[in-house]
């Protein structure tokens, strides 16, 4: 039987790891051709190895996604090799976390540089391709952009903007005939929480959320891919983060009561300030 997307062709930025290796797997699995865009150009040669066995077609594309020149070159060679795009996941992204008054803007401008304007040149560089194909955009966002948490500031106000831009962008490319899809995923493996704040990998670091909250990569990519498929302009990837953004929506003082107990437990936390007093 021919996979969902046999014979499309598929870009994803960020592929090397995490979310973007599983998409690979998932895309393949699908019959799609993929053109898999990352920094680390040896991990991506890795995954194509591993991807022989199905039979997919794979370009693996040294690509830095804060660099439009690095974009354009990766997309025009995807393009070269497969007459087009039809899919393009624009998912390449780290997390800024700490907390806020320790801090600066130099931290949310390099957050921003690849989660929001990487993401944007993504967008701009695929776009004359996916409106040839009438095809489909994932923007990977995160339940961060609907659930602001303390400690991660910088990486929830990155997160926040991709899914407002998801949603405005919904509209606006619908003319053309492209489908927006803002991926929302929670806790899923992916080395994203062993990454430091200048995006650099840690080897030695634990994964601090606890493992039975976790869910295979694997598992939420084929539900991203469904997602994609269907055209739907949102999914939230995960159980937890399903609820996380229900309550959020139905019992807001609920969730920020909720986030205030895990800020107070939070290294170094700043104590609330005096409460105002009536006159």
């Amino acid at each position: 039987m021919a996979g969902r997307f046999q014979g499309r062709s598929v870009f994803i930025t960020g592929a090397s790891s995490g979310i973007g290796e599983a998409l690979a797997h998932a895309f393949a699995f699908e019959g799609a051709r993929l053109a898999l865009a990352a920094r680390t150009l040896e991990r991506l040669e890795s995954i194509r190895q591993e991807l022989n066995p199905t039979g997919a077609e794979v370009l693996a594309l040294k690509c830095d996604v804060t660099r439009p020149d690095s974009l354009e070159d990766a997309v025009a060679k995807t393009v070269e090799a497969f007459g087009g795009i039809d899919v393009a996941v624009a998912n390449a992204g780290f997390g800024v976390t700490g907390v806020f008054q320790n801090l600066n803007t130099a931290d949310f401008r390099r957050q921003f540089e690849t989660n929001v304007f990487g993401l944007l040149d993504t967008i701009y560089a695929v776009l004359p391709h996916l409106r040839a194909s009438r095809g489909r955009l994932a923007l990977i966002s995160s339940v961060s952009g609907r659930v602001g948490s303390p400690g991660s500031t910088p990486y929830a106000a990155s997160k926040f903007a991709v899914t407002g831009l998801a949603e405005s962008i919904y509209y606006d490319l619908r003319a053309d005939g492209i489908s927006v899809t803002c991926i929302e995923p929670g806790f899923v493996e992916s080395k994203i929480r062993m990454t430091d704040n200048a995006g650099r990998f840690h080897e030695d670091w634990n994964d601090p959320v606890p493992p039975w909250l976790v869910v295979p990569r694997d598992r939420a990519a084929r539900a991203m891919v469904s997602a994609i498929y269907k055209r739907k302009p949102e999914a939230v990837i995960t159980g937890h983060g399903k609820l996380a953004v229900w309550t959020v929506r139905h019992f807001p003082r609920t969730v920020r009561f909720i986030q205030r107990q895990a800020a107070r437990r939070m290294p170094g936390h700043l104590p609330a300030g005096p409460k105002h007093k009536k006159p």
